[in-house]
């Protein structure tokens, strides 16, 4: 492998071997050409994310202008929840579906449902309409995620150059969602809700733009055995009414009527659906997944991350708003500075998961629950800027550096044609992880005196769970002249 760049077999010249300068000349000039389609390719994907992570956020900030759009009471937050819904459901679908029909056509399909979810909710005329365009990003996005990381884990070989794409992609993602909380103030201020919309349509020509000649073309061939429709349905159902029931008890508490009635189904879902993929001829995952311990870790690792630091946003931004009294713009501006910590994080990342992929998440971990625990102590309302910046600089670190190695570890040791599958279960335990931590984060500090400081010290524990959950990670060899991870 003379790039980190693999071209697909449709690429590769039939004729034999040729010889002399000329043969130099052309191999110099193939591998160049490689080398820059697996850049473009990475800018495409990377920008993705980015798109993804910008819409994780922009939203929010949007939310009271939005309300005047004739949202009933208590409804609004449908807004946020619709995505979460359909996005988390889909994702084990669609990491199927990149494996049966193609990375290629499934991320275009992916860019494809954003663009029209972005649009449908910019001129939405009702709460219905606009609802609806979420739902139908969020589709997109289930799509972008499981194709993205079978992109990355076809395309660049397994250890450092895996590492170093995965590193990018996270950053790029990272970065998306500061400036997701950015834009969100700085568009719905200037030109009204409806831009945060319709400001994904120019990003999502240039994504296609990029990907059009980069992202390899998908074989030919027709797919093997029948699409397991009953496993599918079955998995989105208890998907969906998981992050459902959940998103019922973090917005009315445990006592919902609707929250149990949705747990409850899912769980009946879920029991369905192990009954199901036992007996199917081509299930949606296998077995053999349930026992491969870097995926294990790795899922385990993506649901404590989202359930920890993924719910840190959410109350450091209470916190920065009505306990500080920040505006949404300069709430945003905040964020910028863990931006760059995460951009540091994801870099370094990518550096220790060649060295070792446990070391990777156990420091990172580590790094967090070490800072979230002072942060615990430390918080308040006459907290000093420069104590509060360094603590957020330095668990955007450790956070960055779990990001990368998380999703290096899950795709560690699986097949190329099976990392669309990986990646759905993977980005499903990170969205699980998110609705789980929340929900519960919100029960355990609602009767607490200080909600900030509460949270913050459970969520310490959560990484620090995180942390204790890394030393699972088995010993493997990337290459054959690599160390041996510990």
């Amino acid at each position: 492998m003379t790039s980190a760049y693999q071209d697909t077999p449709h690429t590769r010249p039939a004729t034999g071997p040729a010889t002399g300068p000329a043969a130099g000349t052309a191999v110099g000039s193939a591998v160049g050409t490689a080398t820059r389609r697996g850049a473009t390719l990475l800018a495409a994907v990377a920008l993705a994310q980015m798109l993804v992570g910008i819409d994780y956020n922009i939203v929010f900030v949007a939310l009271p202008e939005i309300a005047e759009l004739g949202f009933r009471q208590g409804s609004l937050p449908w807004v946020i929840s619709a995505y979460a819904i359909a996005f988390g459901g889909l994702l084990l679908l669609c990491g199927r579906l990149v494996d049966r029909y193609g990375r290629r056509r499934l991320f275009m399909a992916g860019v494809a449902l954003f663009a029209l979810g972005s649009v449908l909710g910019g001129a939405a005329t009702s709460p219905a309409l606009l609802v609806i365009g979420r739902a139908v990003q969020g589709a997109g996005g289930a799509a972008l995620s499981p194709a993205i990381l079978a992109l990355l884990s076809a395309n660049f070989e397994e250890g450092p150059a895996r590492n170093r794409a995965l590193g990018i992609w996270g950053a790029a993602g990272s970065a998306g969602m500061v400036l997701g909380s950015i834009l969100g103030g700085v568009l719905t201020q200037a030109l009204g809700w409806r831009a945060v919309f319709f400001v994904n349509v120019p990003l999502v020509v240039l994504v296609v733009a990029l990907a059009w000649r980069s992202v390899p073309l998908d074989r030919p061939e027709a797919p093997a055995g029948p699409l397991d429709v009953k496993g599918g349905v079955l998995a989105t159902a208890a998907a969906a009414l998981t992050v459902m029931g959940l998103t019922f008890a973090t917005e009315d508490g445990w006592s919902s009527r609707a929250a149990w009635v949705c747990l409850g189904l899912a769980a009946l879902a879920v029991a369905a659906c192990v009954g199901v993929e036992s007996r199917a001829a081509a299930p949606l995952f296998r077995k053999e997944h349930l026992g491969n311990r870097h995926l294990a870790v790795g899922t385990a690792s993506t649901f404590l991350f989202m359930a920890g630091f993924g719910a840190l946003a959410y109350f450091v931004t209470i916190y920065l708003q009505d306990t500080r009294g920040l505006s949404a713009l300069s709430t945003g501006l905040v964020f910028v500075v863990p931006c760059a910590g995460v951009l540091i994080g994801t870099h370094v990342g990518g550096r220790l998961a060649t060295r070792s992929l446990r070391v990777a998440l156990v420091s990172g971990n580590l790094v967090g629950a070490v800072v979230l625990t002072v942060l615990a102590v430390a918080i308040g309302a006459e907290t000093g800027w420069a104590v509060l910046l360094t603590a957020l600089f330095l668990l955007s670190v450790g956070q960055g550096v779990v990001f990368t190695a998380m999703f290096a570890t899950a795709a560690t040791g699986s097949a190329d044609d099976e990392q669309g599958t990986v990646g759905g279960i993977a980005t499903t335990g990170q969205q699980l992880g998110g609705a789980v931590g929340l929900a519960v984060l919100v029960t355990l500090t609602a009767g607490s005196g200080d909600t900030t400081r509460a949270a913050v010290g459970w969520i310490a524990a959560i990484v620090a769970a995180g942390a204790a959950t890394a030393l699972l990670v088995p010993r493997t060899r990337q290459d054959p002249a690599a160390p041996a991870h510990d």
